[in-house]
C-alpha cells in the first residue's frame, strides 16, 4: 500500500481532533463509570487493584473514542472498619479516614488511575446530597420505621453494629463477621443472638431498637424486571449470586445504625443515629458524578438519567448485591427516572502465592510495595491479562516476571526498541505500508473496542499480543539490518511500517499501559491517543527513545530483583 493511500485512508483530520478537545462531545456516547469504594481502614493490596483496574481500562478506552465519560469512586470514611481501627490505635475516626484517603489518592495516580473526581464520603457536597435523596426515599414511601432486635453489648453498653461481632456462621462452619461470611451466607436476626463482641469479647444478646429499613421486599417486582433485561450482559458471579437473593426473596434492610461516626440521619426522631455506611457509600456514584459535572459545566442528567447513556459498575465479587440490588433499589426508591446500571464489570478473587488474601494472616502484597520495585505499567498488564476476570486467578511474583520480561518487554519492548533505535536512524522514512499489516491495525482496533466494552480484557490483551507478534514476525523476515545495506527502498518500508504499527499499539495498549504508551507518543510526536487508525509522518523526528522497559533479572535468594535494560537486538 503507498504511503498517500494509507495517508487519505487512515488519518486522522484536523477536524476530530479539534472535536477531541471540547469538554462535552454532543455526538459521543455518555459513558459513567463507577469504582467500588475502598474502606479507609488498611492499605490496598493487589485484589482491590485487580477488581478495580478494568474501571480505568473502560474509562481510558472510552475517552479514546471521542466519548463523554464520567469515572468516579472515593474513599469510603465512614463504617465500622474505620472506627474499630481507630479505637485499636488511639486515634479518631476521622484521623484514620483522612490518612487513608490520602495514601488511596497517591496510590491511584501512582497506578495510573484516571478518575474524573475520586472523592470520599466525608465529603460535605456527598452528604448533603445523600440526605436529600434519604429523605424522598422516606417521603416515597420506601423507607420505614421498625422496632427492632439489635446486638447490645453489656460491656459496651451500646448497641453493635452487624462487622463488630463474631460467630460460627450456620452455613460452612467458619468463623464469620456478623454481616456477611465469606462463603456468602448472610446471618440472620437469632444467629446474632449470643455472638461475641469483638471489641470486648463478651457474648451480646438481642434488645429492641428503633430504626429505618429499606423496603427491599416492595421493590423485588422492579428489581426482577431488572434483572431479566439486563443480566444477559453481566459476568457470571453477578448473575448467580443475584438470581440467589431474588430466588430466595429479598428481605428489608436497616439503613440507620446507632453509631457516632457517619452521615446524619435528617428524619425527625432520627437525629441521633447515623446512615448505614452502605446505603450512602453506593449512593456516591451518584453524588460524585453531580459533583464533577456542576463543576465542568456538564448535565449530570445526561449520565444518570439518560435511557441512551451506559453505566457501568466495577467491583470485587465480595460486592456485587450491593451493586446489582442494593444501589438499584435505591435509585427506584427515589422514583426520580435514574437509569439503573447497564453493566456488573464484578471480578473473583485474587489469590496470592495460593492462599487467599487474608489480614490474619499477613499474606496480600499492598500495592505501593509492588510498584516501590516493579513497573506499574506490567502490574497492570498482568492483572488484566492474568487477573480474576471470571474465576479465582493467582499472584506470584515468579509468574509476573515471567509475564514482564517474555511478553512485555521481550516481545513489544524490544519491537518498539530496535525499531525506533535502529542504529543511525532519527526521523521516520519515505516507505510504503505494507498492506497486510495495515489491514491487521484496522482489524485490531475493532476487535480489541468490542472485547473491552464487553468487559472481555483477557481477550483484549491477547488480540493486541497477537499484533504485536505479527510485527515481530514481519521485522524478522524482512531482515532491516541486511536491508540496510542492501536495498534502502525496502529498509524504509519497514521501518515506516513498523513505525506506524508501534503508533498504533500505542493507542491500543493506552487503556492497559498508559505510562509505556505516553512515552511512544512523545518519541513519535504524536498529540493524544484516539481509537483509530493513525499516521506517522515521514521524516518525523524520533526522540530521545529509551528502552520502554527494564528487564528483571530475579534474586536467587529473594522475590524482589535487579533490573537492567532490555537488549537492542538488530
Amino acid at each position: 500500500m503507498k504511503r498517500e493511500e494509507f495517508v487519505k485512508q487512515l488519518q486522522i483530520t484536523k477536524e476530530k481532533k479539534t472535536k477531541k478537545e471540547k469538554k462535552y462531545n454532543p455526538k459521543g456516547k455518555n459513558i459513567l463509570i463507577g469504582g467500588a469504594w475502598p474502606y479507609a481502614n488498611s492499605s490496598l493490596h493487589l485484589g482491590h487493584l485487580a477488581a478495580l483496574l478494568p474501571g480505568d481500562v473502560l474509562a481510558r478506552y472510552y475517552r479514546e473514542n471521542g466519548d463523554n465519560v464520567v469515572y468516579v469512586s472515593g474513599t469510603d470514611c465512614h463504617g465500622t472498619p474505620i472506627t474499630q481501627r481507630a479505637r485499636k490505635e488511639g486515634r479518631s475516626a476521622k484521623e484514620i479516614s483522612e490518612t487513608y484517603d490520602r495514601e488511596f489518592s497517591r496510590t491511584f495516580r501512582n497506578m495510573g488511575f484516571s478518575y474524573d473526581l475520586y472523592g470520599k464520603t466525608e465529603d460535605e457536597y456527598h452528604k448533603r446530597a445523600v440526605q436529600k435523596m434519604l429523605q424522598r426515599m422516606y417521603d416515597n414511601g420506601y423507607i420505614y420505621e421498625k422496632q427492632d432486635r439489635q446486638p447490645f453489648c453489656d460491656h459496651c453498653n451500646r448497641f453493635l453494629a452487624d462487622r463488630e461481632l463474631s460467630l460460627t456462621c450456620p452455613a460452612c462452619g467458619a468463623e464469620s463477621k456478623g454481616d456477611q461470611c465469606d462463603c456468602g451466607y448472610i446471618p440472620t436476626e437469632e444467629d446474632l443472638d449470643g455472638a461475641t463482641c469483638v471489641e470486648c469479647g463478651e457474648k451480646v444478646h438481642l434488645r429492641e431498637n428503633r430504626n429505618l429499613y429499606l423496603a427491599l421486599s416492595k421493590l423485588q417486582p422492579q428489581i426482577e424486571q431488572y434483572f431479566l433485561q439486563n443480566s444477559g450482559r453481566w459476568r457470571l458471579n453477578s448473575r448467580k449470586e443475584t438470581e440467589k437473593y431474588l430466588k430466595e426473596g429479598l428481605r428489608d434492610r436497616a439503613v440507620t445504625r446507632d453509631l457516632d461516626w457517619g452521615v446524619d440521619v435528617p428524619i425527625e426522631g432520627y437525629e441521633d443515629k447515623k446512615m448505614y455506611v452502605w446505603i450512602e457509600a453506593v449512593l456516591g456514584y451518584v453524588t460524585m458524578a453531580q459533583k464533577y459535572c456542576a463543576e465542568n459545566g456538564i448535565d449530570w442528567k445526561k449520565f444518570w438519567k439518560d435511557s441512551n447513556s451506559r453505566i457501568y459498575m466495577v467491583h470485587g465479587k465480595d460486592n456485587i448485591t450491593f451493586h446489582s440490588i442494593i444501589l438499584p433499589s435505591l435509585l427506584l426508591a427515589m422514583d426520580d427516572n435514574y437509569k439503573l446500571p447497564d453493566m456488573m464489570v464484578s471480578s473473583e478473587y485474587l489469590n496470592i502465592n495460593s492462599e487467599k488474601i487474608s489480614k490474619s494472616k499477613g499474606n496480600g502484597i499492598t500495592i505501593n510495595d509492588m510498584i516501590r520495585d516493579y513497573d506499574p505499567d506490567t502490574v497492570r498488564y498482568f492483572l488484566m491479562a492474568n487477573g480474576p476476570e471470571r474465576k479465582d486467578s493467582n499472584f506470584t511474583v515468579e509468574d509476573y516476571i515471567t509475564i514482564h520480561n517474555s511478553e512485555i518487554t521481550n516481545k513489544y519492548g524490544n519491537l518498539v526498541n530496535r525499531t525506533l533505535n535502529f542504529k543511525g536512524l532519527d526521523h521516520i522514512p519515505e516507505g510504503q505500508m505494507d498492506p497486510e499489516i495495515a489491514e491487521r491495525i484496522e482489524k485490531a482496533y475493532q476487535e480489541v473496542g468490542d472485547y473491552i466494552e464487553r468487559a472481555e480484557f483477557k481477550k483484549a490483551t491477547l488480540a493486541i499480543m497477537d499484533l504485536v507478534e505479527n510485527g515481530n514476525k514481519y521485522y524478522d523476515d524482512r531482515k532491516p539490518w541486511e536491508q540496510k545495506r542492501n536495498d534502502i527502498e525496502a529498509f524504509n518500508d519497514t521501518i515506516y511500517t513498523c513505525a506506524n504499527l508501534i503508533a498504533n499499539l500505542s493507542n491500543l495498549y493506552e487503556p492497559f499501559m498508559p505510562n509505556s504508551s505516553a512515552r511512544i507518543r512523545e518519541y513519535l510526536g504524536i498529540d493524544e491517543p484516539t481509537w483509530e487508525t493513525i499516521v506517522v509522518e515521514p521524516n518525523t523526528n524520533i526522540k530521545n527513545v529509551q528502552p520502554l522497559f527494564t528487564r528483571i533479572v530475579k534474586s536467587k535468594t529473594q522475590n524482589k530483583g535487579k533490573v537492567k535494560e532490555d537488549d537492542e537486538r538488530m
